[in-house]
């Protein structure tokens, strides 16, 4: 660990600059593998997680008979290893299978019990089993700046490791911290870390990154398209709902004149009755 003139720690990681950046870690992992495996010295190089959260996976309702289930396993199993420790200071086989039988036995018992008491007392407030893990937003892959160039070298001239770089974070993640963009020969710190004065300088985009605002870009367009395709529907069904009305009117308007006509009709033939 090394520390700052004010005394405080310095994580090793300050002191390395952002190769590439993935939304999950086996891409990560595959980058830096892919490094290794053509020779480049990877303990210059760092996997940094940010935007840490934590993932519950529910995996099942839990009840009394299924919690000494899991007890009773959990208790064989334990009862197993401390038969087969316990059997090693008997000198006869038939003792040492009996032993272990026997802690297999009263293990599972009392895992079984312990696990049916431990969620009856929980009063049906945990009713369901789940797997918890911690998982970052983005990981980002950090390499010595000496050896920066080498690392883009090797990582654009092999299998790249995945096309989910991370351009921005997710929307819940909170905000962004992008790393200054200004022009030079090195390249941007990865977002969460200060640059210092001589590291002010930031190389040019990657080809990742300029994919990354390619499909940015065509997505961008895609939608512009999409929403000039339903103002187009929009504006075809008011000028259909528009002929509708002045077919209705029209009808009803032609409809007028025939009553009228009728009517004069009839008013002519009485007319023509009341002559002497």
């Amino acid at each position: 660990m090394q520390y700052s003139p004010a005394g405080g720690p310095v994580s090793p990681a300050a002191d390395r600059r952002l190769l590439v950046s993935y939304d999950n870690y086996t891409a990560a992992q595959r980058a830096v593998d892919i490094l290794s495996d053509a020779g480049f010295p990877v303990e210059n190089t760092a996997i940094v997680g940010s935007d840490l959260r934590l993932e519950e996976t529910v995996t099942g309702r839990l009840t009394n008979g299924r919690a000494a289930l899991s007890g009773l396993i959990t208790g064989a199993v334990f009862g197993l290893i401390v038969g087969l420790f316990l059997g090693l200071f008997t000198s006869a086989t038939t003792s040492f299978f009996g032993l272990v039988l026997w802690s297999i036995l009263w293990g599972a018992i009392a895992g079984a019990a312990f696990g049916f008491t431990s969620h009856a007392f929980t009063g049906g407030t945990r009713d369901f089993s789940s797997r918890s893990s911690i998982v970052a937003g983005r990981y980002d892959v950090l390499v010595a700046p000496p050896m920066l160039d080498q690392a883009q070298a090797l990582l654009q001239g092999g299998v790249q490791p995945a096309d989910t770089v991370v351009v921005q974070r997710p929307p819940s993640a909170g905000p962004v911290t992008t790393p200054s963009a200004t022009a030079g020969d090195t390249a941007p710190q990865a977002a969460g870390y200060p640059l210092t004065e001589d590291r002010a300088e930031t190389r040019a985009e990657t080809p990742a990154e300029t994919r990354a605002e390619t499909r940015a870009e065509t997505w961008t367009e895609t939608r512009a398209e999409q929403a000039r395709a339903e103002r187009t529907r929009a504006d075809e069904a008011r000028v259909e709902e528009a002929r509708a009305d002045e077919a209705q009117v029209e009808e009803a308007q032609v409809e007028e004149a025939r009553a009228e006509e009728a009517r004069a009709d009839d008013r002519a033939g009485l007319s023509r009755g009341r002559r002497p």
